[in-house]
């Protein structure tokens, strides 16, 4: 059996849900997530906890297995705590801006990047240099601070680009002159 799919995922105080066949509902204090399960899994609500199960030991159902334990329990911590990505500009002039509901970036490029902010994120930037991405859906946060990120990745010379914040760029020695 899955090591990871075996664990019930524990509601904290504050979450509930609710199960309709493959279809479950997370409720909390940040918000609601919906999602399906595989036809081949069951789920079942027992004292605050859900427990998913399957049907056989056959290599894709023990895949499945742990993957929609692991979505339950982000799911759990989405509308519970909330996910943040935390992005920083390093660079002469790059700065960001935030306007209504888009981003605007200023990275180095001859116009600034205008970038909309998808419903469900909230996106903070403080001091002209820091973003600050957050959502319940972690998959959706990760997405687009990625989608951020790219607009400038950081170089690996003098370390310029947009980065995560614990992001480390190995930096290289450049050209040495003899």
């Amino acid at each position: 059996m899955s090591r990871i799919g075996k664990k019930p995922v524990v509601l904290p105080e504050g979450v509930s849900a609710q199960i309709d066949g493959q279809d479950i509902e997370l409720k909390g204090p940040k918000g609601t997530l919906k999602t399906k399960v595989h036809e081949t899994l069951t789920l079942t609500l027992e004292d605050n906890r859900v427990i998913i199960d399957r049907k056989d030991e056959t290599k894709t159902q023990r895949m499945l297995h742990g993957t929609a334990r692991a979505q339950l329990e982000n799911m759990t911590v989405g509308v519970s705590k909330g996910f943040t990505k935390k992005l920083k500009m390093v660079g002469v002039g790059y700065r960001a801006k935030k306007q209504g509901n888009r981003l605007v970036v200023s990275a180095g490029y001859s116009s600034d990047v205008e970038v909309d902010i998808p419903d469900g994120i909230e996106v903070e930037v403080n001091k002209n240099t820091d973003i600050t991405v957050s959502g319940i859906d972690k998959q959706r946060v990760g997405e687009f601070a990625a989608h951020i990120r790219a607009i400038r990745k950081p170089e690996p010379y003098q370390g310029k680009g947009i980065r995560y914040v614990d992001e480390r760029v190995r930096r290289k020695e450049g050209k040495i002159a003899k």
